[in-house]
């Protein structure tokens, strides 16, 4: 039996750049403990497995170690393989997921634009003493959202110049922590960590973009914005607070075809 499999990057224009997604288009569902394996081997933050479900597909996102509820960049990874490579004419794809209908529209630029729920942050009193000694910084102002804690700091050379304690964020009972400030070059600017899914730092994370874009909106005044995930291979995303949707805009390219065998 083979399995397809494509890995793009996406949130850039650049090979190298922004995150690394594989994508496995399947017929029918593989077990759970298959799928976890193959995002094992792969060794990406997440692997996305798709099969056809009614008007459109169901997806699934594994990282290496969990499956997880929500993924941007692994979605848009799959936009564009689907869009690029599997003949899907249309301008929009649905997606099925966990988090509810996830819709992907093709600009003319050649973007990519997701179309996802967007989280509610609510200040945090009781700031989790990891959080500070995890990051090596004194922390003033926390937010929670569904998924992750948000740390908002001072300026962007704070962000540049972590260095974290991954082993100590770990310990913190959330999918991971977000650290965000006003941009020198984009609106805001953030890092991601997520050492309890087995991801010390994700390059460019789609599904944070939903609890930073209402925060930034509120803070800056405006609906649209720019933002650019300082990781080391950086990732750079158009934002757009909709109602209560998040609308993500970026682009992405193909880095591997080939043939899973099982």
């Amino acid at each position: 039996m083979t399995v397809p499999i494509y890995q793009a990057d996406a949130f850039t224009q650049n090979m190298f750049g922004g995150n690394p997604a594989a994508v496995c288009p399947l017929k029918e569902w593989l077990t759970d403990e298959i799928m976890q394996n193959i995002a094992l081997e792969n060794n990406l933050a997440e692997t996305a497995f798709i099969v056809p479900e009614n008007d459109g597909y169901h997806i699934r996102w594994f990282t290496p170690t969990v499956e997880v509820d929500l993924c941007g960049h692994a979605t848009l990874a799959a936009a564009h393989i689907f869009f690029n490579h599997l003949q899907h004419t249309e301008k929009e794809i649905g997606f099925h997921s966990k988090s509810g209908l996830l819709k992907v529209t093709r600009k003319k630029n050649g973007q990519l634009t997701l179309d996802f729920p967007a989280d509610r942050f609510e200040s945090i009193t009781d700031i989790p003493a990891a959080i500070n000694e995890g990051l090596g910084i004194r922390i003033n102002e926390v937010y929670k959202g569904k998924f992750d804690y948000m740390a908002v700091v001072n300026n962007q050379q704070t962000i540049e110049q972590l260095q974290p304690d991954f082993k100590t964020l770990a310990t913190i009972k959330s999918r991971g922590v977000l650290v965000t400030a006003r941009g020198d070059d984009a609106d805001f600017v953030s890092r991601c960590f997520f050492p309890q899914s087995g991801i010390d730092e994700d390059p460019v994370t789609g599904s944070a973009h939903t609890l930073l874009t209402p925060y930034w909106a509120e803070v800056l005044g405006k609906k649209e914005m720019t933002a650019i995930q300082l990781s080391a291979r950086k990732g750079y995303l158009d934002c757009e607070l909709s109602g209560n949707r998040v609308l993500m805009s970026g682009y992405a390219v193909t880095y591997m075809k080939g043939e899973i065998i099982l």
